[in-house]
């Protein structure tokens, strides 16, 4: 639906595509949600590699800090100034790589220590004793998470060459979802399996790992795992930078095309001078919020329920329905297209609305 929408109205960002079919203020919320949820997934990665080398050195949570700082000033922060992220399609799919060890080394423990003793048919089936609906709607809204990477759709079919067609994205999107899938599920029941259920699970697969974090094997798999969540970091800045520089743009009145007439400093415009002043903001601001954070779960459940939700089952629907509204004559709210998308914004309301209030009340401490 994204990748329609941003082909259909020739703009590539979440920002544009809503000024051109719906109105700025609607850019604005849209934008301001995109980045909420791309700054709350850049700090769990950041989060991320703090845990594995925190488990890798046993290191204290003052070393940890140290640590994630300067992985977010001599890493992060060179490679966000990229202006395009095509580049790192190389990146990505070692990324894949990493993530598939990880998998077989959650693999090769269940197979030398066993299936945990707190996995039985039941709670494996239908969860832990005292699992509640609210308990339910959170893993729902963690797997939201999990699949919401559409915020880099509308730049990355900008960048591709030649214009993508409508089917030619549609099998990307099958290739990638399809990919993730197989991995999410694959490492979830492995998972569950080697370390249990409910208190048996530490907050990440990370942490799980502690005690064999002397065997070669895991301990390569933790540095390809701080290496895949590095580079899924710099996807998400992405986003972040364009809404800040949509902010920017429309505070000076210009558009989206009015770059290359833009005033020159030091070889630069001056667009470009606050793109590379976003991005490092934005890295700054997401190492604070992994500093001050060391937990996952609270974190990443709210963010799935309220920003992924809007973002992933609320946007995309709108966007194909007011797409074809433009067409009066042969617009039908009956057709199948528009049916579906219509469902689609009935699911994403609800999984935005009860979502929300399910990943509340944990942090409320109800």
């Amino acid at each position: 639906m994204i990748s329609v929408a941003s082909i259909e109205t020739k703009k590539w960002s979440f920002e544009d595509v809503c000024e051109e079919l719906f109105h700025p203020v609607m850019s604005i919320f849209t934008g301001f949600m995109n980045a909420c949820v791309c700054l709350g997934s850049a700090a769990g990665y950041l989060i991320v590699c703090g845990q594995v080398f925190v488990v890798i050195f046993q290191a204290d949570n003052a070393t940890r800090n140290l640590f994630v700082v300067l992985v977010g000033i001599f890493v992060c922060c060179p490679m966000a100034l990229a202006r395009h992220v095509g580049f790192m399609r190389h990146l990505a799919a070692l990324s894949v790589g990493a993530l598939i060890l990880l998998v077989i080394v959650v693999a090769w423990y269940m197979g030398d220590r066993g299936i945990d003793e707190s996995v039985t048919t039941e709670n494996f089936l239908l969860g832990p004793g005292g699992a509640t609906f609210i308990t339910y709607m959170n893993s729902i809204n963690n797997m939201i998470f999990a699949y919401n990477n559409q915020f880099n759709v509308p730049q990355l079919t900008g960048e591709l060459t030649p214009e993508p067609s409508r089917n030619g994205m549609t099998k990307v999107a099958l290739l990638s979802t399809s990919i993730s899938f197989l991995l999410y599920a694959s490492v979830s029941i492995l998972g569950v399996l080697a370390f249990g259920v409910a208190e048996n699970q530490k907050d990440s697969l990370i942490l799980d790992l502690m005690p064999v974090r002397k065997e070669i094997h895991v301990l390569i798999s933790l540095i390809a795992v701080m290496f895949s969540v590095l580079t899924c970091f710099q996807f998400h800045i992405y986003p972040v930078r364009q809404f800040l520089a949509y902010l920017v743009r429309k505070a000076r009145g210009r558009s989206s095309d009015d770059e290359k007439t833009d005033v020159v400093y030091f070889g630069r415009s001056l667009t470009r001078w606050y793109d590379i002043f976003c991005a490092l903001g934005s890295v700054c601001l997401v190492v604070l919020i992994a500093v001050v954070i060391t937990s996952l779960r609270a974190m990443l459940d709210f963010i799935g329920a309220f920003g992924a939700a809007y973002i992933s089952f609320m946007v995309p629907p709108m966007w194909i329905i007011a797409l074809r509204r433009k067409d009066e004559k042969n617009f039908s709210w009956f057709s199948r297209e528009i049916l579906f998308s219509v469902s689609f914004l009935a699911l994403g309301l609800f999984l935005f609305v009860f979502g929300t209030y399910s990943a509340i009340l944990p942090i409320l401490g109800l």
